[in-house]
């Protein structure tokens, strides 16, 4: 898995993939505090098991060998402050276009987002998506930033998780069932396509910012046109239809109150059933 991942990934500074690990997260933001002095990244670190692997809103991640595949990579990034939490629908935006190549035309468009950034396959959960931001060890300016981008794609199991967790879910599997592309697509590639991509999108967002995300995102929108519940802490906030996001990242819902941007950040939103 290592050997291929850095002949894919020629950009990334280090590549490491280990039998097992607490989260992949957690040690890359480890490792960058621990490191002094100028350090070269893009970084990934990949793991066959996951013992304290984390999801959006604290949930722990299920798995076992064989059956997710799970990595981290570490970006510098720079940008400001304020627009991080915009990363994680274009994260998610670009994770889905790029395994969407991994899919014959016919099947491209059931692989989608939902916001603010689960890859779905027919309403059912195939991947999530962990963003976390610290300063730079190393920063000289304000806007110098560290990301821990953690992906857990789930490659089997999706018929036990989906009793378990008692909610839809999907595996790469049930794709390459389907579609022959899907079948050819080997974990390390997947994994490589998925990093590759994050790379190109901080680097053209660092360049040119995200005037341009909501006309994107809408090419990848599982949400849009539904009717959604927004649920944060149990509690019942907002409703409306889905009607895409703006440049700052947030879900947009259309009411008889008008349009409400949802922000980014620890909420659940549901389709109604």
């Amino acid at each position: 898995m290592t050997r291929k991942l850095r002949a894919a990934l020629p950009c990334f500074h280090r590549v490491d993939w280990l039998a097992d690990t607490g989260s992949t997260n957690a040690d890359l933001l480890v490792r960058a505090r621990q490191d002094q002095g100028w350090v070269a990244r893009p970084w990934l670190l990949g793991t066959h098991l996951q013992t304290q692997g984390r999801g959006r809103a604290g949930r722990t991640w299920q798995n076992r060998v064989g059956a997710n595949l799970m990595f981290s990579c570490a970006f510098d990034v720079f940008l400001p402050a304020r627009q991080l939490p915009t990363l994680a629908p274009l994260i998610g935006l670009a994770t889905c276009q790029a395994l969407r190549r991994h899919l014959g035309p016919e099947h491209q468009a059931r692989l989608n987002m939902k916001w603010p950034n689960d890859l779905q396959w027919d309403n059912a959960k195939l991947a999530g998506i962990l963003i976390e931001s610290t300063r730079s060890g190393t920063a000289q300016v304000a806007d110098h930033h560290l990301i821990i981008i953690g992906m857990g794609l789930n490659l089997l199991d999706a018929r036990a998780l989906s009793q378990s967790l008692d909610r839809n879910v999907a595996d790469w599997s049930g794709l390459a069932a389907l579609d022959p592309l899907a079948a050819q697509a080997s974990a390390a590639t997947l994994a490589a396509c998925a990093a590759q991509a994050w790379y190109e999108a901080l680097n053209q967002t660092t360049a040119h910012g995200f005037a341009d995300l909501p006309a994107r995102y809408a090419e990848v929108d599982g949400l849009v046109g539904q009717p959604l519940d927004v649920i944060d802490n149990g509690k019942l906030r907002q409703t409306g239809i889905a009607c895409g996001i703006d440049t700052q990242g947030r879900l947009l819902l259309r009411s008889a109150e008008g349009t409400q941007a949802v922000s980014v950040g620890e909420i659940s939103v549901r389709l109604r059933r």
